[in-house]
């Protein structure tokens, strides 16, 4: 997986799902993926449940959270948590379960987030987030990284960002992934925690030029291509998380442009819809409905005269009761007889 975080989608709970990391796929065959946040202790709980009756439910639950179809590598697994044992063991799991890395979530700000004692509230005990960091990399031979902000609260000075990174580093952090935002953990809905803090790009730079051994991506109003190859030049990696949901066929030349590979036409919608049917006919035969894979392609076709129209088609015929990959194969013969 070297060097496939250049470019990479941000793990965004509702969104990146495996349906919409298929979708990812055909649009960029290198970028790297992430699993939406599991928590550490729902696995826990799970793997915990003994009884052979229950195995195939077991597996069931186990499935819903981890499982990924293969065309989805590279992938990483972005796990929530504090108690550094089921960290450990979640990340066992993961490997076990066939993903490429493990991604360790201090990032997210929302209040359920913080109430279970994870995502970006940890920032302020960077003790316990580096005895996590150091139990999950004992417990597995894949690369543990972190998603991060640069701060939260009051405590957002670049010297406490710094103290906290190079906490992390020695307990052996692989990669970090820094959202160049702060986070406010009260009065701001996390929403809001993606607008209303101001970026702050120049303290991810710093913390490259000042760190040119660790590998930093920068995460954080990066909106097209153009701004995340600028960027590239000054840390290791770019992460878009909205800008790639709401308009995946914007970063069609991923591939070209960040990974230089030239080979093949950039994808189209059409063949982005395509792509995904083998996954769909999958999906559909062990009893899976068409819509939760049909609500992340509406998003493919924008900017054209009658797109709307094709996107309140494809909601409606997805979301009928019945609805099966033959949708999305009439869905995929409208686009191509209007060239898209």
């Amino acid at each position: 997986m070297e060097h496939n975080y250049r470019f990479s989608v941000a793990p965004m709970l509702d969104c990146t799902d495996r349906h919409f990391r298929v979708l990812m796929r055909q649009v960029s065959r290198h970028c790297l993926l992430y699993s939406e946040m599991v928590v550490a202790r729902a696995l826990h709980h799970i793997a915990q449940e003994g009884s052979p009756s229950r195995m195939g439910e077991k597996q069931q639950r186990l499935e819903r959270l981890l499982g990924f179809d293969p065309g989805e590598h590279p992938l990483a697994l972005q796990l929530g948590g504090d108690d550094p044992e089921l960290l450990a063991e979640a990340a066992r799991m993961g490997a076990d379960w066939g993903y490429d890395e493990i991604n360790l979530n201090v990032g997210c700000p929302s209040e359920k987030v913080q109430q279970g004692r994870f995502g970006a509230c940890l920032m302020a005990e960077p003790e316990r987030v580096a005895r996590c960091v150091a139990a999950m990399a004992a417990a597995t031979p894949l690369p543990v990284t972190v998603k991060h902000r640069i701060g939260i609260d009051e405590r957002d000075s670049y010297e406490e960002l710094l103290a906290f990174v190079d906490g992390l580093a020695a307990a052996g952090a692989a990669r970090f992934a820094v959202h160049a935002r702060k986070a406010w953990l009260n009065g701001l809905d996390p929403k809001q925690n993606r607008t209303v803090p101001p970026l702050r790009w120049d303290l991810v730079h710093r913390l490259k030029r000042e760190r040119p051994q660790l590998t930093i991506e920068l995460n954080g109003g990066l909106e097209d291509l153009d701004p995340c190859q600028e960027q590239l030049a000054l840390v290791d990696g770019v992460m878009v998380g909205r800008a790639a949901y709401a308009h995946p066929l914007r970063w069609a030349g991923v591939d070209r442009r960040i990974f230089g590979d030239a080979g093949g036409a950039e994808p189209r919608a059409s063949t982005v819809l395509r792509g995904v049917l083998p996954h769909a006919e999958r999906w559909c035969a062990s009893g899976g409905r068409l819509w939760p894979i049909a609500r992340h392609l509406v998003h493919v076709v924008e900017g054209v005269s009658g797109a709307r129209h094709w996107r309140g088609w494809l909601t409606r015929e997805a979301g009928q009761a019945g609805a099966g990959p033959a949708v999305l194969e009439a869905a995929a013969r409208q686009l191509e007889e209007r060239g898209l």
